[in-house]
């Protein structure tokens, strides 16, 4: 998607050998028409698949899995973080592991929210070592519902997450793989 790699070049920062700012368009302040285009090439990239709902995880991928929702026609479900007096207490949770924040927490999604009828397509902005995506499965599972299929806005093809998704036999897009980065540069895969 050579308009999110205009975006990253020109407007992401990097920080020392893993870390890759997108936070001026992507996960603090949004760039909505870019938000947009990946919400169709989403589309495009799932569309003949029989998706009736969106999960992910909170908070980064809410507003990309939002915008993609809309190309859908489908409700978005995510996966909340911290416990709240909001929350159902009858939920689905799993245990993730946060690299960039050196903790696990515990993902919850009440239940009333996700079936065995659903056929779910995840959404988030990144992937790395794959912990959120092995939580927000392990909540898919617990539902018996069913993936359709696994889309992510950037992921870094220099670690493991993505290899052991593909791995496990998901159909995971990504709109753009970092395979390195070198001299503070983005070294993007062909």
């Amino acid at each position: 998607m050579e308009i999110l790699k205009k975006m990253i070049l020109e407007h992401g920062t990097v920080r020392g050998n893993n870390i890759v700012m997108v936070d001026s368009f992507l996960n603090h302040k949004l760039d909505i028409s870019l938000l947009n285009e990946i919400g169709k090439e989403f589309y495009e990239r799932f569309k003949h698949k029989n998706i009736n709902k969106i999960l992910t995880i909170e908070a980064s991928g809410i507003a990309i899995a939002a915008i993609t929702a809309q190309y859908f026609n489908v409700d978005v479900v995510f996966a909340k973080k911290t416990i709240s007096t909001n929350l159902d207490d009858n939920t689905y949770e799993s245990k993730v592991y946060s690299f960039t924040k050196n903790e696990t927490y515990t993902v919850r999604v009440a239940k009333k929210f996700l079936d065995k009828e659903d056929k779910i397509l995840i959404i988030d902005d990144f992937l790395a070592n794959g912990k959120a995506l092995e939580g927000l499965i392990d909540i898919i599972d617990q539902a018996n519902a069913k993936i359709e299929g696994i889309g992510i806005v950037i992921e870094k093809g220099f670690q493991d997450g993505g290899k052991l998704i593909r791995d496990r036999g998901f159909n995971l897009e990504s709109l753009v793989i970092i395979d390195d980065i070198k001299s503070n540069k983005v070294v993007f895969r062909n």
